[in-house]
C-alpha cells in the first residue's frame, strides 16, 4: 500500500461501506486485472488466499471494517 493510498480509500466511505471499500481495493481490482487475459503480468490466480495464488496479506492492528481510518496510517497500524 502506498503512503497515501489508505487515506484516499478512507474518503470513499462517503459513498461506500468500509467493507465495500476494502473489497474494491483488493479482490475487485484482482478481478479487473484478470480481464486482461494473456496480457496479465500475473500467471496465476489473483485476489484469493490459496496455494499458488498471487496475494498480498495486510495485517491491521485493529478492525478496519469498524474503523476504516486505521488504513490511513499504515506505518502505525499495518503490522510487518
Amino acid at each position: 500500500m502506498t503512503k497515501n493510498q489508505g487515506a484516499l480509500l478512507t474518503t470513499m466511505t462517503r459513498w461506500y461501506s468500509p467493507a465495500d471499500v476494502l473489497k474494491m481495493a483488493t479482490s475487485t481490482n484482482a478481478s479487473l486485472l484478470l480481464l486482461s487475459g494473456e496480457r496479465s503480468p500475473y500467471p496465476g490466480k489473483l485476489g484469493v488466499i490459496e496455494e499458488g495464488a498471487f496475494a498480498d496479506v495486510l495485517l491491521v492492528d485493529g478492525d478496519p471494517i469498524a474503523n476504516i481510518k486505521l488504513i490511513a496510517e499504515p506505518a502505525k497500524n499495518l503490522l510487518e
